[in-house]
């Protein structure tokens, strides 16, 4: 597979997965198309030497592996989720002229670049069907259909200065305008609305709407940037990126190569949910993959976790925010992430081993600490090596803009990931 090929495919997966649900349809797709076979946690499982599986969990969250003699594992961990704004349940608010949406922020995001775009809606929609059962689906809006305009600078003098956010009152967006709020034959109808998607995104007639989880998102596709294609800009290249890669590398390897993907979803939440880090997934599905408790942890002290989440790159224009020692540029190679309170689970061991596989690639690698006098974020990383005891590094793409609705990072980086991935593998 050559570089172009893959960042093609790369710029397609993230422009066809707009919520964590989209993006675990369209890997559950890339894998049955690579021959995984479904498997379903409520069943009784029978695995065969030699096959490959995958299972979900909420629709959010996806494992997939090979089913091999050897015990010795390479696990890659990503996550399906990026912040967002969340429709709340009752979203509709009717004032001024406009219909509005209620949202509430999800995960550490940055407010201000939402502001003045072009946003459609996507998630996924529980309802009562015709059968009086109760089903899920998903629906992609696609279309533009809101926005949420700046305050001019004539009205807020002080914006370029002082001006805050209210994640409250400031960033409900627009949807439509409705002159007369009293015509009840002219207002906009909520439930009439979602009933309308579910019948163009999924040939679904709903008799009762029960509840909801979408997400606004920005219409701009994803593209090649620079004046040599030099960059990617996207939104959620953290950490739907990562996931590709990931997904890309199991699909890439034999049948009896020791591999195992995981994409959980919350993780920009803290992962403290069924289908997040912190819950079971991976534990159960590992524990039923090796039978006794014995064959779980010898399998868990044979193998490493690499937990792969973006890293920060050296912003040009804020390159005083890093250490000088550990400041990572977009086209220089994977970041190694280190954090001496274990907001990473890189290890001096687990390092060596990373560095190893990729300098005998030709791949480079870069460091990332940091500044000591500013707060860490984390990743799944720790989580999960605490919950199995297993060896882990957290790497990742550098990475420019991370949170904001539309994010950046190099073209040749997360290429260079994939290789050392498969590097991992043989």
């Amino acid at each position: 597979m050559t570089k172009q090929d893959f960042n093609d495919g790369l710029l397609g997966f993230l422009d066809a997965s707009p919520t964590p649900f989209h993006a675990t349809q369209n890997m559950v797709g890339m894998l049955l198309n690579a021959g995984f076979i479904k498997l379903d946690e409520s069943d009784t499982w029978e695995l065969k030497e030699g096959q490959k599986y995958f299972v979900t969990r909420n629709d959010s969250s996806v494992i997939a592996f090979t089913f091999a003699h050897a015990r010795a594992y390479t696990i890659i961990g990503a996550h399906t989720d990026s912040p967002n704004l969340k429709l709340k349940p009752n979203p509709v608010i009717k004032e001024h002229g406009v219909v509005k949406f209620g949202v509430e922020p999800y995960g550490g995001i940055l407010l201000a670049p939402w502001f003045d775009r072009d946003l459609s809606l996507a998630g996924r929609v529980s309802f009562l069907d015709e059968n009086n059962t109760i089903k899920d689906a998903l629906i992609d809006v696609k279309k533009a259909i809101a926005t949420i305009p700046s305050l001019a600078i004539h009205l807020d003098r002080e914006a370029n200065n002082t001006r805050s956010i209210n994640a409250h009152t400031d960033i409900n967006p627009i949807c439509t305008c409705q002159v007369d709020l009293t015509e009840e034959s002219e207002a906009f109808d909520f439930d009439a609305f979602l009933k309308e998607q579910l019948v163009a995104c999924a040939n679904i007639n709903a008799k009762e709407l029960y509840a909801h989880e979408l997400s606004f998102y920005d219409t701009q596709k994803a593209s090649f940037l620079g004046l040599k294609d030099d960059f990617i800009a996207s939104a959620r290249i953290d950490n739907l990126l990562s996931c590709y890669v990931g997904l890309l590398s199991i699909c890439s390897v034999s049948e009896d190569t020791p591999m195992l993907f995981i994409a959980s979803d919350h993780e920009e939440v803290g992962s403290g949910s069924t289908s997040g880090a912190a819950g079971s997934f991976l534990q159960n599905t590992l524990k039923r993959m090796f039978g006794d408790y014995e064959e779980f942890v010898k399998v868990m002290q044979s193998s490493v976790l690499i937990s792969a989440d973006n890293a920060h790159a050296v912003h040009p224009n804020f390159s005083t925010k890093h250490d000088a020692n550990h400041a990572p540029k977009m086209n220089e190679g994977v970041v190694i992430k280190v954090n001496a309170s274990q907001r990473y689970a890189s290890n001096s061991r687990t390092v060596s081993r990373f560095m190893n596989v990729a300098s005998s690639l030709g791949e480079k690698t870069q460091n990332f600490v940091m500044r000591s006098d500013m707060a860490c974020g984390s990743t799944i990383g720790p989580i999960t090596a605490a919950k199995l005891g297993i060896d882990t590094i957290d790497i990742g793409v550098p990475t420019l803009g991370m949170h904001s609705v539309r994010e950046l990072c190099g073209s040749d980086d997360a290429y260079s990931l994939y290789k050392i991935l498969l590097g991992f593998a043989h």
